[in-house]
């Protein structure tokens, strides 16, 4: 009897798949969503920074609205105050032209939007170079994959997290990766990227950026709810990650996103 109701079941799913059902969501109220990520590329000064703020839709919606007409501020410990200002066009795309990186320095983020204030503390993480980039092509589950292995050297006797960016410019795709060094302190690792449609003469750049442990942990759980390679039916949807923002005004109404600071260091890759 098991095995029947378990075929039966199976043949549900394999039809119901097959027809588009729109359901009728409940619409909640927007939130901000901050997308604060200050990368000092470390070819550069770093002074020109952007933060975007945009509105949550509704789930069927493929656009989301700008977040316009806030005020943004980032302080250090230095007394440095760093104005962000939006760009033309209510965009709420949000520069500075000033910014100071220091590492190991704190950084203060405060936003006021519709008379609510929210603020997050995040601190300049450093970074290690990109030492070299190993390909294979034959990789994969079958043979058909073009591997990419970015080596770095982790420092030892520190605990490090680190956010990898495969950036395949002609395929216009960007993969994220992020790694710990719980087994690996003190050694030559490396960031892994794994695509079949990568072909000779193709370009990458690689971007390695310096996590603290808390954003490590964030875009840890945020990239693992994304995952849709799972393919199971049954697993249990996704909950809203909180990250480190907070509404000093109305606590309950938390935006999301995250503000991080991070060193980076880039490597530009021809596929051969």
């Amino acid at each position: 009897m098991k095995k029947i109701i378990y075929i039966l079941l199976v043949s549900l799913l394999s039809t119901s798949c097959e027809d588009v059902i729109n359901l009728n969501l409940e619409t909640a109220e927007p939130r901000l969503v901050i997308d604060a990520s200050l990368n000092w590329i470390d070819t550069t000064n770093g002074e020109i920074q952007f933060i975007k703020l945009s509105l949550t839709a509704p789930y069927y919606d493929n656009n989301f609205p700008p977040a316009s007409g806030a005020t943004v501020t980032v302080t250090d410990l230095n007394n440095n105050t760093f104005n962000f200002l939006e760009e033309v066009g209510n965009t709420g795309i949000y520069r500075n032209d000033a910014f100071i990186p220091v590492i190991n320095n704190t950084y203060n983020l405060t936003i006021v939007y519709n008379e609510e204030t929210y603020a997050a503390t995040e601190t300049l993480i450093p970074v290690v170079p990109i030492d070299f980039v190993e390909q294979k092509n034959n990789g994969g589950f079958s043979g058909n994959e073009t591997e990419i292995k970015a080596y770095y050297t982790d420092p030892a006797n520190i605990k490090n997290y680190y956010l990898f960016e495969f950036i395949s410019i002609n395929n216009n795709a960007l993969n994220l990766e992020v790694y710990d060094d719980e087994f690996t302190d003190g050694n030559q690792i490396f960031g892994f990227y794994s695509n079949e449609n990568l072909a000779p003469g193709d370009k990458m750049i690689i971007r390695n950026s310096g996590l603290s442990e808390r954003a490590f942990e964030y875009l840890n759980i945020l990239l693992q709810q994304n995952d849709n390679q799972s393919g199971d039916p049954f697993e249990i949807q996704p909950a809203t990650v909180r990250g480190n923002c907070i509404n000093q005004t109305n606590p309950s109404n938390f935006p999301l996103g995250y503000f991080r600071v991070s060193e980076t260091t880039v490597f530009s890759y021809t596929i051969k």
